[in-house]
């Protein structure tokens, strides 16, 4: 590392520095040196067997890879659940934040032993990624390292996707379609996933023109995240190859790196203005189309426990959990969306 970026000649420019650590070389030289004086922890230091530790340039690197992780691989935030929303309206899907789905990863040193388990209809071994991915292929959840032998329904059961809604502390959505008030999220799913509402699936077999147009539609938009797989795999060429590491952990740690990076790759190659764009149309097409989703910050305890009860009390907790799961919600909602984009094709037409 220290060849590559903080000798007088070394291998990589300030480019490519820039690309790597988001900052100038300069800038963080001038942390390193603040950081040392404020706390020691930086400084290079010798055991108590004379061993000499870590360099400040290699702890300063740790910290900024610890700090990617929070930026780079988390939940949207109400800002980000703002830009998102936007975007799902304009492509006559409000209430939309993204699109879900699985990916498979071969495992070839798979021990002898999870052969089986991790083996699916294929008779491969492989460790399974599940991904929530938006329109610009960043990766907003990412759940590693299920057995391949577990289909889609069972990685969800496992998943944590969930778990900050059902606590009542993720951002509240609310949004209204054809007349019905509607206050969750949803992502965009194929026809392996429940009937949640949280969940919006094709129309299975449609027969009238509005299901037929729903459907075509929700199935490309439902493409983002196996777009997003495909450009995971053409980016990094240990993820399209089969994993040759012998510890799950250490292939958590790969899967992820890559993410990270992907999206970083996504954050540096969208334009400057392309937020601006999604947050205001012209004055005309504002008038026209008021926006129909809105989203605050939590608690959203409040907005599920009818009576008023503490977001953290048992009670709250299980009305948010069968709120998420309702059937009849998820068939109140495909319907109103299905009308929805009907009418909202039609005024795209005039």
């Amino acid at each position: 590392m220290l060849a590559d970026y903080f000798v007088n000649r070394p291998v990589f420019k300030d480019p490519v520095f820039r690309t790597r650590y988001r900052m100038s070389l300069n800038l963080f030289k001038r942390i390193s040196t603040d950081l040392c004086q404020y706390d020691r922890y930086f400084v290079q230091r010798s055991d108590a067997t004379d061993k000499v530790g870590l360099l400040p340039e290699q702890k300063m690197t740790a910290a900024l890879r610890m700090l990617a992780y929070a930026e780079y691989l988390r939940a949207p935030t109400t800002a980000d659940l703002r830009r998102l929303l936007a975007k799902a309206e304009r492509r006559g899907f409000p209430g939309m934040i993204g699109s879900i789905d699985c990916m498979h990863w071969q495992w070839k040193n798979c021990p002898t032993g999870w052969a089986g388990e991790y083996s699916g209809r294929k008779h491969i071994p492989t460790i399974i990624l599940e991904a929530v991915a938006s329109y610009d292929t960043w990766i907003w959840h990412a759940f590693f390292g299920m057995p391949g032998a577990c289909n889609d329904l069972n990685i969800l059961a496992k998943s944590p996707l969930f778990d900050e809604l059902t606590a009542g502390r993720a951002p509240l959505i609310q949004f209204q379609v054809n007349n019905r008030a509607h206050s969750l999220g949803y992502y965009l799913a194929d026809g392996i996933y429940p009937r949640w509402t949280t969940f919006l699936k094709t129309v299975r077999n449609p027969t009238r023109p509005k299901e037929i147009e729903f459907a075509k539609t929700q199935e490309g938009y439902r493409k983002d995240v196996e777009r997003c797989f495909g450009i995971l795999q053409s980016q990094f060429g240990i993820v399209r190859g089969a994993a040759r590491g012998w510890h799950k952990e250490d292939l958590r740690y790969i899967m992820l790196t890559c993410i990270i990076l992907h999206n970083m790759i996504v954050e540096n190659e969208r334009p400057e203005d392309s937020d601006d764009e999604l947050e205001s149309d012209d004055e005309e097409d504002n008038n026209m189309r008021p926006r129909i989703a809105e989203v605050w910050e939590g608690p959203t305890g409040r907005d599920f426990d009818p009576v008023g009860r503490d977001a953290h009390h048992m009670n709250g907790f299980m009305d948010r959990y069968q709120q998420i799961r309702s059937e009849h919600s998820h068939s109140n909602l495909q319907e109103d969306l299905i009308q929805h984009f009907w009418e909202f094709q039609g005024n795209m037409s005039i």
